[in-house]
């Protein structure tokens, strides 16, 4: 077998699809499904059970699967280690997080402290975090909720109070807290299972026995404010958003939940088998030596001459 295989292996795995695999390897179909079935045989053993255009990754396709995805991840850290010492520069960094604008602060702050660090940045729900660690296309997790996996180690980075947020002239504009069956009623705008918000919701209505109206869900947690002003729904913010500001931008009313746990964990997750290239370093450094929400960039705009 050779590193082209796995490779393909590996991406038809993730996708259990030849065609959305061969699209992203960019390659045709028919040469794909014919380097699969070389290592089928090489390997003497099915790594997919085939029923009709369908494929599904067998047991022993699942436990070849993790051998590889070691073995590719230990190649591509012998890559990076031997581009960051050949560079002058730091090396790249790559951080996956939910909700974009959760980090952008912080990754501001890191480059006006690191300029010379390579940032990249995937917006991701939590099952394709857990991958990409695993597969080790990316350094860190900033999750809002749990990641699970063998390796994976988290940092508690800050825990903050979520807030309902309504809509200006709502019912409940101007309350100063609410009980999740007094809202049993009300249609929410929220996000796709997956995402924080979404799992959140649903733990504290099924806390009553009860279900969630939804309005919309989607998969941008950013708009969710925008569309809570536009009076789409009513939906769960975390304080962060009122703290920042952002309310005089996009006006809401902001209600406390009479809810046990209503809140927010941010933490650092990181795969501990993965090399970490300089700018890595620095970034765990960066992000766990003071107070996330201290991560705050300083206000650039220019000013108007003192007329004095």
């Amino acid at each position: 077998m050779d590193l082209l295989q796995l490779r393909y292996f590996q991406t038809v795995a993730r996708y259990e699809h030849m065609s959305r695999a061969a699209q992203e390897l960019r390659v045709a179909q028919p040469s794909l499904s014919r380097t699969i079935a070389r290592l089928e045989a090489e390997l003497g053993s099915p790594l997919f059970d085939r029923q009709g255009r369908r494929i599904r990754l067998n047991p022993y396709g699942s436990m070849f699967l993790r051998h590889v995805d070691r073995a590719l991840s230990a190649l591509d850290d012998g890559r990076r280690a031997l581009r960051d010492a050949r560079d002058i520069g730091l090396g790249r960094v790559s951080v996956a997080c939910e909700t974009l604008l959760t980090i952008i602060p912080l990754l501001g702050s890191f480059r006006d402290a690191h300029p010379r660090a390579d940032v990249r940045l995937f917006q991701s729900n939590a099952e394709e975090m857990e991958r990409q660690l695993r597969a080790g296309e990316v350094d860190f997790c900033v999750a809002s909720q749990p990641l699970t996996g063998a390796n994976l180690e988290a940092i508690e980075l800050t825990r903050e109070e979520v807030l309902l947020a309504v809509p200006p002239g709502h019912w409940l504009d101007g309350r100063e807290s609410v009980t999740i069956t007094e809202i049993a009623d009300e249609h929410f705008v929220t996000t796709r299972p997956g995402h924080w918000q979404r799992a959140l919701l649903d733990r504290l209505f099924a806390s009553e026995g009860l279900t969630p109206l939804l309005s919309c869900e989607g998969d941008e947690p950013g708009a969710i404010q925008d569309m809570i002003s536009a009076d789409l729904g009513i939906g769960l913010i975390p304080a962060m958003s009122r703290q920042a500001g952002t309310d005089t931008r996009i006006p809401v009313a902001w209600v406390r939940l009479a809810a046990p746990d209503c809140h927010r964990v941010l933490t650092l997750v990181r795969n501990r088998e993965t090399y970490l290239s300089d700018a890595a370093v620095k970034f765990r450094e960066f992000t766990t030596s003071r107070p996330f929400m201290s991560h705050r960039r300083p206000d650039r705009r220019r000013r108007a001459p003192d007329p004095s």
